[in-house]
């Protein structure tokens, strides 16, 4: 009796190994438990060196975490977020940048960190650019656009003799230049639609609300075009005496249309 009990012990103990090996053997080791933090940031900038951006986010995720508390882990953030950027995640990026600055308002790389958030978010439209069709920014929704230029405003105003401070001086100009751009883009879509009234709101707000931007030229031909056609000649001839009077030799009203160059974003 005795022996069939053990028997019975034995082959339950073996059951219960054999259940528990598969368990074991496939649970993941981490090789980084041993690691210093600073063997881990140099592992991550490793990683980042050659272009492995996915492998270096955990390095860094699990840097920032080791080194709670300390400059390094500022570094690991702003590093992850840039990792993140150039794994084309701006959103992750964004919000690891925006949780960085809500953490460390007083933090001294806060400009990089806004030049950082403005780059991702101007680069988000740049990177539809295409040298065959030709397309900018103005065609493209503006949100980012705007989110861009509030990051580079804040970085300027707050920073202005910051490294970053000039380049994001040039990108705000650029940026209010697509802006004025986008809205003679849909007031030029409006005009070929034969949508004239529609067509005379969008351009009116290039022409009120920007200054010595290169698409006041078209929106002011839109607007004498558009009131031509509506029949309002009043308007229309005010619109091409402010026309001919800031641009004397528009092509727009000898040829209608503008001859083709480099885009007036081609600017880098």
């Amino acid at each position: 009796m005795l022996r069939v009990k053990l028997s019975v012990v034995y082959a339950c103990v073996l059951a219960t190994t054999t259940l528990l090996l598969p368990a074991c053997s496939t649970e993941p080791i981490d090789k980084t438990a041993g690691m210093s933090p600073n063997t881990l940031y140099a592992e991550a900038k490793d990683e980042m060196g050659s272009g492995q951006w996915e492998k270096a986010v955990p390095l860094l995720e699990k840097l920032e975490a080791r080194a709670a508390g300390t400059p390094l882990a500022q570094q690991a953030q702003l590093d992850k977020a840039y990792a993140h950027y150039k794994s084309s995640e701006p959103a992750q990026a964004i919000a690891t940048l925006d949780r960085f600055m809500k953490l460390h308002p007083a933090s001294p790389a806060m400009d990089y960190a806004l030049y950082l958030k403005g780059i991702i978010n101007f680069n988000d439209d740049l990177g539809m650019f295409s040298s065959v069709t030709r397309q900018d920014l103005a065609e493209r929704d503006q949100k980012a656009a705007k989110e861009s230029f509030e990051a580079f405003k804040e970085l300027v105003g707050r920073f202005p003799d910051s490294r970053y401070a000039e380049d994001a001086r040039k990108r705000m100009n650029y940026i209010v230049n697509s802006l004025a751009q986008y809205e003679v883009y849909v007031a030029r879509y409006y005009y070929k639609k034969g949508a004239y009234l529609a067509a005379i709101n969008r351009a009116q707000v290039t022409v009120t609300d920007y200054r010595d931007v290169p698409a006041m030229e078209e929106a002011l031909f839109i607007l004498y075009k558009s009131y031509d056609a509506l029949g309002m000649t009043q308007l229309r001839d005010d619109s091409r005496r402010v026309l001919e009077a800031n641009y004397p030799q528009s092509e727009f009203l000898t040829k209608g249309s503008k001859t083709a160059a480099d885009p007036w974003w081609k600017v880098w």
